[in-house]
């Protein structure tokens, strides 16, 4: 760091804020969605470097809730806005701004932080990890044929994106409630989002809109030399609207190829005669936790099997890990530190990982990141921590 330093940015620090925005993320965002972003991040909720007049360094973070299994909430400092100047690389200003972003976070009594990660292996070594999986899907439209048993419940209208705010924010508040690991979208950010900025299309045409009582679909359409149709945000409360919805997609004649965000749980397949039309094209982490208060967030959750075990949590970044006594008969937790003898062990990150349900203590064991335990009790980790509503980053940020 030499002469450098970790600041509270002011209102005067945001054009150099803007800036190294761009430079980090490769694109000029317009400054509505700035201060769109803005209204989300509490006082004292950015730090910066400077470099004489430059912003060198800058984190922040979001007043965020999130919904855990079980549909409690939980209060939620979201990271984001990361960036550290081209200029500046090698000092040390991630992990400094992070000791002290990390610092406010706990004063502020967050009991998790959450961030979407840019590139996967920066924020092990801070306490994170991924807690959710985002697949995309891709479907040759041409080929798909309903299966005889797949349901048609109809009730989709294609409909003009911007004249339908409140409809769509009325299913996505019904749809986060439901969903680990989604938090709600304020007005400011569904405002932005529906203002369909020219440099957010990303070569496609302005939003198209399919909307259902109980789901919406929001996307573009691409010439890549075929007509694709590229789903951008597919969201449905209940089976039927996530039916309909496909259906309406699939009827698009002059439509060759539909791609789409999805899950590991995406029953698509199954409703169709050949499964293989729809293909997944890749796959990756989506939503990253860092636990701040173990207890809390352990206790926040239900879980779908009965537990008895003490968890050794290891924190190398700050002092939240230590030994947790948990506790979980019918659902509910209790958690408390204790002295007694931990029967698993494992890193912070892992028990991010484990926490929404998305990946599987049984998986983490055999990678040697979950440590101890017979077979049998590996089993009832394994379950207890397992989710009946697949996890998912409601939008990022």
């Amino acid at each position: 760091m030499s002469t450098l330093s970790v600041q509270d940015a002011t209102d005067a620090d945001w054009p150099g804020i803007a800036l190294l925005t761009a430079v980090s993320f490769g694109a000029f965002w317009q400054p509505e969605t700035i201060a769109a972003w803005r209204t989300l991040m509490p006082e004292h909720g950015s730090v910066i470097v400077r470099d004489g007049g430059d912003v060198v360094g800058m984190t922040h973070y979001l007043d965020l809730e999130m919904t855990v299994p079980g549909g409690a909430t939980l209060p939620t400092a979201g990271i984001t806005w990361v960036g550290v100047a081209p200029t500046h690389r090698r000092r040390g200003l991630l992990r400094a701004m992070y000791t002290e972003l990390h610092q406010r976070i706990s004063d502020a009594g967050y009991p998790i932080a959450a961030l979407t990660a840019s590139e996967g292996g920066i924020y092990g070594r801070f306490g994170y990890g991924p807690a959710t999986v985002e697949t995309q899907l891709s479907i040759d439209r041409r080929f798909a044929r309903w299966h005889r048993d797949a349901p048609g419940p109809g009730g989709v209208r294609m409909v003009r994106a911007h004249d339908h705010r409140d409809a769509f924010a009325e299913i996505y508040e019904r749809y986060r409630r439901r969903t680990p690991g989604s938090s709600p979208r304020p007005s400011p950010l569904w405002e932005d989002l529906l203002a369909d900025w020219d440099s957010s299309r990303g070569g496609g045409t302005q939003w198209f809109a399919l909307l259902h009582p109980d789901g919406y679909v929001l996307y573009r359409m691409h010439r890549d030399p075929a007509k694709r149709a590229a789903v951008e945000e597919f969201t449905a409360v209940t089976p039927e609207a996530h039916v309909a919805l496909w259906r309406a997609l699939l009827g698009m004649d002059l439509v060759e190829t539909i791609t789409a965000p999805s899950h590991p749980g995406e029953p698509l397949p199954y409703l169709l005669d050949d499964s293989r039309v729809v293909r997944t094209t890749a796959s990756q982490d989506d939503l990253w936790l860092r636990i701040m208060d173990v207890v809390a967030a352990l206790e926040a959750r239900t879980y779908r099997g009965d537990l008895r075990t003490v968890l050794e949590i290891t924190d190398e970044f700050r002092c939240d890990g230590g030994r947790f006594a948990l506790d979980v008969t019918g659902g509910r937790a209790t958690c408390a530190r204790t002295e007694a003898d931990a029967e698993f062990t494992m890193d912070l990150d892992v028990l991010g990982s484990l926490y929404l349900g998305a990946h599987r203590a049984a998986d983490l064991a055999a990678a040697h990141r979950i440590r101890g335990g017979s077979p049998a009790q590996l089993r009832s980790l394994d379950i207890a921590f397992g989710s009946d509503v697949p996890a998912r980053l409601g939008y990022g940020f």
